[in-house]
Parts: structure tokens; C-alpha cells; sequence
């Protein structure tokens, strides 16, 4: 199936050529878009760049920095009509594009595979206890009040069919940050579609500064109780 890898970007001068080459050495049949917010570090210069010297690399400009989840959304109707699956992947190297290798082979079975932290074989390195108490917490949050059997939701390495995006009302998402992850499975199997876990390594960068803030754990937590409440009292 035609495959596009979305690569937001904001400030990731120092590493997306390295992720953009080892998705590549690794994946050599995909596409790959990067969604540059303006990065004022010149990401989206290097972008264009790299747009010359690889012939499945495109470039998609936006004006501002709004959040993640605005930026995959772009991505997501940038290329919705063109390729058969589509791909989140981080720009920072916590992402290893051997694991594409893995979750592309489940994707023809699934309409969403999700590369997960926290199912048998799945791991994390370098992250300190901090991190992963509320990594594993927000998960577990999540699972209680959304009732879905999955144990990472919150992880932003995963590939979608387009068959399924597009029965999503993708103008109705202003989700960010992680909590846009939890959106997208919680949309998806309300619509019954059938997503699949499988296990990766995520590498805490160590170029660059992680966009973890408090306002995207505070906005994951009300919004996730929101729907939570949501799907009790609509029941």
C-alpha cells in the first residue's frame, strides 16, 4: 500500500536529516512529509533541502506553531486522497524507523496499528521514573474513563488506513498534544474500526528539547474526564 510518513516539526534543525535518512535506509518504499511550523532554528529551510536530495520527500510550510495536533490534521488532509496509510512519526529521534518496518507489516490487517511503550516487548530508554509514572498513569487514566483495552494510547508512533481517517469528521479534532493521540483512538473504535498494538523502543532525545509542558498533561486530563463523563451519561 502507498505509504506517507507525517514528520512534524518545530525546531528540529539538529535532527531531521539524521530521521529523515534512517526512515529512508530503513523504509525505502515510503513517502515522507514534513509539516514545518516556521521553526525559526531554519528546520524549514534544511526541509527544502533534503526535499532535492530525496525524490519521496515533500514539504508542507505552515505560518504558525498551534500544536501538534493541528499539524498532523494538515498533514492528514494533505494526503488523504493520494496514499493508502499514513504514518505519525516524532522528528527527534525517539522513533526508530526499524519499528516502521514492524508496524507497516500488521497495517494490511488493521486499520490502525499503534506502536506501544507498554505491551509485552515494548520498552523505553533513558527516560527518567518521572516520565514513565506519568506516561503509564495517563494511560491508565485513559483506559478507565474512555473503557478502551488499550495500553498505550497516548503514543504518537502509529499508522492509520486512509479508509478510516476518512470516515472521521477531521474538522471537529483540536486536540494537542498527547491527548490528540487518545482523540484518534477513541474516534476510531467508536467507528469500530480495528486497531493493533504492537511493541517499539522510544529513545528520550538527546539533541534538542522535549515539548512536554504542563499544559498539555492539564490538557489531556480534562478533556479525557470530559469524554469520560461523556460516554456515561450518553450511554
Amino acid at each position: 500500500m502507498k505509504t506517507r510518513v507525517l514528520v512534524p516539526t518545530y525546531q528540529e534543525l539538529h535532527t531531521l536529516a539524521s530521521i529523515v535518512h534512517r526512515i529512508f535506509e530503513h523504509n525505502p518504499e515510503v513517502h515522507v512529509l514534513v509539516i514545518d511550523d516556521n521553526s525559526p532554528d531554519g528546520t524549514g529551510k534544511l526541509a527544502d533541502q533534503l526535499r532535492a536530495k530525496y525524490s519521496n520527500l515533500e514539504v508542507l510550510h505552515r505560518k504558525s506553531k498551534n500544536g501538534l495536533g493541528a499539524a498532523y490534521i494538515d498533514g492528514f488532509n494533505n494526503s488523504i486522497n493520494e496514499f493508502d496509510v499514513l504514518v505519525e512519526m516524532d522528528a527527534d529521534g525517539s522513533h526508530d524507523p526499524q519499528d516502521l518496518v514492524t508496524i507497516l507489516k500488521e497495517i494490511d490487517n488493521y486499520d490502525c496499528v499503534l506502536g506501544s511503550r507498554w505491551v509485552p516487548g515494548g520498552k523505553v530508554i533513558n527516560w527518567p521514573k518521572s516520565r514513565e509514572i506519568l506516561s503509564r498513569g495517563g494511560n491508565s487514566y485513559a483506559r478507565l474513563m474512555l473503557g478502551i483495552d488499550i495500553g498505550d494510547a497516548t503514543g504518537g508512533f502509529r499508522a492509520y488506513k486512509t479508509t478510516a481517517l476518512k470516515q472521521l469528521d477531521l474538522s471537529d479534532i483540536d486536540s494537542q498534544g498527547y491527548c490528540f493521540q487518545v482523540d484518534m483512538v477513541r474516534r476510531l473504535l467508536k467507528k469500530g474500526f480495528k486497531i493493533k498494538e504492537v511493541p517499539i523502543t522510544f529513545t528520550e532525545r538527546t539533541i534538542g528539547t522535549s515539548k512536554m509542558s504542563r499544559n498539555i498533561v492539564l490538557e489531556a486530563f480534562l478533556k479525557i474526564g470530559i469524554w469520560g463523563l461523556q460516554r456515561v451519561f450518553t450511554r
